[in-house]
């Protein structure tokens, strides 16, 4: 089963942590990988997903996983899109539904309908599942820098509180209504916490 990992779930030692900072290209390595400790890769999205799903399959328990993609989604009162509080820094803004954020969330989708194939026959398995937002960067994305940001904070978590957002802290008006993005896919798995590098 896949579910929303909370903010109080962010915490080194519970469970396997796998970071992915996801691309969505068919001809470059645009994903960032890590697996635990283990030393950040670049990989591309088909190799990626094997070796999430084939970790997930050898755990046979709880998987925590962070993919830095936009794994919730805002709507105001008329139903219109509308920008979650951790997608907008001063006069800047990174919207789900704008640009880059909708590639991901793409990629995202197509993954975590791959994982759920792969594991609705296995009751034991439980992937968590953390959303990470990494944005409003100088230069160039480091998709393994992002990897070992996002990572720095889940194993400092005690110190970056003010880093993970729970559902709630989400919204930007009283109204506003967050929604797991694959609930459009018939995939809804909660709101997961964001988790900001």
């Amino acid at each position: 089963m896949i579910v929303a990992g909370k903010k109080s779930e962010v915490y080194w030692g519970e469970g396997n942590w796998i970071i992915l900072d996801i691309g969505f290209s068919n001809d470059g390595k645009t994903c960032g990988f890590a697996l635990g400790d283990e030393t950040t890769r670049l990989l591309r999205f088909g190799e990626t997903r094997k070796l999430i799903i084939d970790q997930i399959m050898k755990q046979k328990g709880r998987v925590n996983l962070v993919i830095e993609a936009p794994l919730s989604v805002c709507f105001d009162l008329r139903r219109n899109p509308k920008g979650r509080s951790v997608e907008k820094q001063d006069l800047n803004s990174r919207y789900w539904y704008v640009g880059p954020g909708c590639v991901v969330m793409t990629a995202a989708m197509y993954l975590i309908h791959d994982i759920h194939e792969a594991i609705k026959h296995s009751p034991s398995v439980e992937v968590r599942l953390f959303e990470g937002f990494v944005s409003f960067k100088k230069g160039a994305s480091d998709h393994r820098k992002d990897v070992q940001d996002l990572r720095e904070i889940v194993k400092n978590a005690h110190l970056w509180q003010d880093k993970i957002y729970d559902p709630g802290q989400l919204k930007q008006g009283e109204t506003d209504e967050i929604v797991s993005a694959f609930r459009v896919a018939g995939l809804d798995c909660g709101v997961p916490a964001v988790i900001v590098a």
